[in-house]
């Protein structure tokens, strides 16, 4: 692992910044992409922590070209892109017929979309050097649906199925591609959904994490970052070499009932 190049998108806060973080501690360059206003920071943080070489881009979900633009200037400092965490995600919670348009396409081209445009960048140099692992956040929510989440339910079960396309199509070429479905991990994203979620149901928030957020859930607990991040790096080791094309729920066994 040591020396391999890490793109992660969304990794300068939750889930990214701690996949970001166990990368950076086997001692991989790190691609860092996020829109806080103090992004750059935080990945030079952590750069300085691991003593890794980094690169920091605020690259927006929703522009295709900078998504492009943001792998062709890792590719001329780096050389290859060798591990594409396809993390970035927004949610928005509302029955369908109150559904804005406008979230409805922001969330496909964030959790969807996005993941297609940067695996087609990366792909010429991972065919080229016959490796490359893609691992896509993707959610239970790509594997079972919720009330109220039309968007995201469609777009995670989006990424699942583009997963196992990328799967067969990068097999003869070395390259693995696999989606991680977690379930409830408790983000600044999973924390704007307690509050939505309590406005919908007209609960208050500590009843909702028990009642409507972890209902599904046999382990009444948020799934950890750190946990998500572990499996990260199995499925971008040597030791994952055949496992691709999966959909692998770390969701407290919400998805064996």
């Amino acid at each position: 692992m040591n020396k391999k190049t890490v793109l992660i998108t969304g990794s300068t806060s939750g889930i990214g910044l701690g996949i970001a973080k166990a990368f950076a501690e086997k001692g991989c360059n790190i691609i860092f992409n996020g829109l806080e206003h103090n992004g750059a920071e935080i990945a030079a943080d952590v750069a300085d922590k691991f003593s890794i070489q980094h690169l920091f881009f605020p690259a927006n979900m929703l522009e295709p070209a900078s998504l492009r633009d943001m792998v062709q200037q890792s590719i001329e400092k780096f050389g290859v892109i060798d591990i594409l965490v396809n993390n970035a995600g927004i949610q928005y919670v509302a029955p369908i017929e109150d559904f804005p348009e406008e979230k409805w396409n922001n969330i496909i081209a964030i959790n969807l979309s996005s993941a297609f445009h940067l695996t087609k960048a990366v792909w010429p140099y991972m065919k080229n050097q016959k490796f490359g692992r893609i691992i896509n956040i993707a959610s239970a929510h790509g594997l079972f649906a919720s009330e109220y989440k039309s968007a995201y339910v469609a777009a995670k079960h989006g990424i699942v199925g583009f997963t196992k396309t990328a799967a067969l199509e990068g097999a003869p070429f070395g390259i693995t591609c696999n989606a991680i479905c977690p379930g409830y991990v408790k983000t600044p994203l999973v924390q704007n959904q307690i509050r939505d979620q309590a406005i919908v149901h007209g609960l208050p928030e500590n009843e909702v994490i028990e009642k409507v957020i972890l209902k599904k859930q046999a382990i009444k607990d948020f799934v950890s970052i750190e946990s998500i991040a572990a499996l990260c790096l199995f499925l971008a080791s040597d030791d994952a070499s055949t496992l691709t094309g999966t959909a692998l729920p770390i969701d407290g066994g919400w998805s064996a009932q």
